[in-house]
């Protein structure tokens, strides 16, 4: 799994645990949903302040 983090447009690098647990958590419960198929490729998640 490969997980991104990206903070007002820079790149945050972050190590392969961190990359498991965001990546999981995220992947969870997107795939939880309705409509969401539990073999999707990409789940991209934009949060705004």
């Amino acid at each position: 799994m490969e997980v991104e983090l990206i903070v007002d447009g820079k790149e945050i690098e972050i190590n392969h645990f961190v990359q498991a647990i965001l990546g999981s958590t995220v992947f969870g419960a997107a795939t939880t949903l309705h409509g969401v198929d539990k073999d999707c490729k990409e789940i991209l998640i934009k949060v705004k302040q």
